[in-house]
């Protein structure tokens, strides 16, 4: 049989050749009752093969031709069978695919594509990311947690989080979705959107010209498929150094996304996945199956066509493996200051640090800042390589238990994912233009870096009198000579010193007072996401009462920026104008419409912009 079907196939392709269009092929009565559901879709694919190469050539024939020309019988009938063979999620990949660019023949796969992995790889994967001893609720929450979008309309471009444990990746898929969704929503048709050089070319015009809209329950369910896509592609070749990207899937799946609806795949993927659970190495081995690919275009073709896979409850975790190995084992082990401890961490299952710099900036460093920093001996711990097309702000930097660097704070996009101590959200603004910097903004960011390359400390805020020395040079800071040695007498220069100097000294000296408060205030809205799903009233008036429901928590802040240079100034400003300048017109001051209000995730946003005053609307916006 195999050999009948390849001696068709090669007459369909040499039938293709001829200068007229051939008769449609049709195959040799065949006994239904004897093809098995392989032989049949290898078959099928076989025809599916020789269509496309009668189309191409025809195309280059007769351009003007084919465009005008119909569906052939043959064409129409090979095309349906396709598309019940490998299910209407493929087929439109195929049709999307061909859209943006030519995806090669030998990277053109299906669900039931792959490569298993072998057995030392799944232990070493296994053990990286679990580690020994990990519990049965962290394997569930890591094995129970697909990437969906929300089904609230308020809140549907958002990812919703069923599980702790897995925040980490969703908030940073999140955070990319962000990207796509809000700067490039006329490129999502665009595989070429996904080249950074492509964001760097429209960074200028959206900085200038562009503010996205918060009309959210306007974007289509196409628009966030695309969106979502197109990040998963950008981050595995970030991940892969943009030369490959890995996708994983669940060999388990091969068969059970073959037609029907979405809801009919959701319930078939479902079902195939009933009874299985991920708890060894062996457990992985078996059902994992990984192919690489070179090609933006293939890769997006095959995401596209994955999709249930990753709206399944294996999703959040075939994800992680997929950037993993998009990286390399090997190379994620290097990043690593201490790789005996597993990604995830115990006892709770939380993603690490790790994996949320590996999804961000394709490094699973464990640290935020910038570059790297020199212990001495030759050891460095290691940091964050080069600046961000998306960011990520701490609350533990205003606990100063670390110092998140300027590449991550200042991302292209002015988008943010947030982490608290056990939970990842994100954090956004519609409008680019929120993150330019106003002069003393642009002095402070400019001192502030200078003095960074000299702390050795780990972050902890003082350099040497060498490296203050070379700080005052680079910076151009005159400082007077009673000043000057009062910061060097203790052999060593601590930050909070140095700046209360440089609020004395005037900008006219390379400091930052100036008494004329002509810098004004920077007032913009910024909005913040949490996918964890919260039970919410919901009126249901045919029942005469209301219901609860189960969505995300989307937040609106006004944020205002006071041009003075520490709060306590700011404050002390604002009391001087209650009592004899209400409007504070004479202090360069803009009344505040909405007192100020407080939650740990303005602790988060005073390390992007210090001395920032929020204020909202409803409950206060939750980072944990």
């Amino acid at each position: 049989m195999a050999d009948r079907e390849d001696e068709e196939l090669q007459m369909a392709l040499r039938m293709s050749l001829q200068s007229s269009p051939p008769e449609a092929k049709r195959s040799k009565p065949r006994d239904s009752a004897e093809e098995s559901v392989e032989v049949r879709n290898r078959r099928l694919q076989r025809e599916l093969l020789a269509s496309a190469a009668e189309k191409r050539i025809r195309a280059m024939e007769n351009k003007s031709a084919s465009a005008a020309r119909p569906v052939g019988a043959r064409e129409e009938v090979v095309a349906k069978s396709a598309a019940a063979a490998v299910g209407p999620a493929a087929a439109k990949a195929e049709v999307e695919g061909s859209q943006g660019g030519k995806v090669e023949e030998g990277e053109r796969t299906g669900l039931d594509s792959g490569e298993e992995l072998s057995s030392s790889d799944a232990d070493q994967l296994f053990l990286m990311v679990f580690g020994k001893g990990v519990s049965r609720d962290v394997l569930a929450q890591w094995s129970n947690q697909g990437i969906r979008f929300s089904s609230d309309p308020e809140t549907c471009m958002g990812l919703v989080q069923h599980e702790g444990g897995p925040c980490g990746v969703l908030a940073t898929i999140q955070a990319y979705v962000l990207k796509y969704l809000l700067f490039f929503p006329d490129d999502l048709g665009k595989l070429e959107a996904n080249n950074p050089l492509y964001s760097l070319v429209q960074k200028t015009f959206c900085q200038s010209s562009f503010a996205a809209s918060d009309n959210f329950a306007s974007i289509t369910d196409d628009r966030k498929e695309r969106a979502l896509v197109h990040s998963m592609v950008e981050i595995l070749f970030l991940c892969g150094s943009g030369k490959r990207a890995v996708v994983a899937t669940l060999g388990v799946l091969s068969h059970h996304a073959d037609g029907g609806s979405e809801f009919d795949q959701n319930e078939m993927i479902t079902k195939a996945l009933e009874g299985l659970s991920i708890e060894s190495a062996s457990d992985l081995q078996k059902v994992l199956r990984v192919k690489t690919y070179a090609s933006w275009t293939a890769a997006f073709s095959q995401l596209m066509a994955m999709l249930p896979v990753f709206r399944s409850r294996m999703g959040a975790m075939i994800f992680l493996i997929s950037s993993l190995l998009s990286r390399g084992l090997e190379s994620i082990q290097a990043d690593r200051d201490d790789p005996s401890l597993p990604l995830v961490t115990a006892p709770f299952g939380h993603a690490s640090q790790e994996i949320v710099n590996l999804l961000l900036c394709g490094r699973a460093v464990p640290n935020v800042f910038d570059g790297r920093m020199d212990l001495g001996g030759g050891m460095f711990l290691k940091g964050i390589p080069a600046s961000m097309e998306v960011g990520f702000l701490s609350l533990l930097e205003s606990l100063n238990f670390c110092k998140v660097g300027r590449f991550l704070k200042c991302p292209r996009w002015p988008i943010w994912v947030v982490g608290s101590e056990s939970h990842y959200t994100v954090l956004f603004a519609l409008d680019p233009s929120v993150q330019e910097e106003n002069e003393l903004e642009e002095r402070e960011s400019k001192i502030r870096r200078a003095f960074d390359a000299q702390d050795q400390s780990g972050g902890g805020g003082f350099i040497s009198v060498e490296g203050f020395h070379q700080v005052l040079r680079e910076t151009n800071i005159k400082m007077p000579p009673e000043k000057l040695e009062n910061l060097c007498c203790t052999g060593y220069i601590v930050r909070s010193e140095f700046w209360q100097a440089l609020l004395d000294l005037d900008k006219s000296m390379g400091g930052f007072k100036d008494s004329t408060g002509s810098t004004g205030k920077k007032i913009f809205d910024i909005y913040h996401f949490n996918g964890i799903a919260k039970s919410v009233l919901n009126g249901n008036i045919a029942a005469g009462g209301e219901s609860l429901l189960q969505r995300p928590r989307l937040c609106k802040l006004s944020v205002s920026v006071p041009p003075r240079w520490t709060q306590e100034e700011y404050l002390a400003d604002v009391a001087a104008a209650s009592s004899s300048d209400p409007a504070g017109k004479e202090g360069g001051l803009v009344e505040v419409n909405q007192p100020s209000q407080h939650a740990p995730l303005v602790d988060c946003i005073r390390t992007r912009w210090p001395r920032a005053i929020c204020s909202w609307v409803g409950d206060a916006p939750s980072i944990v």
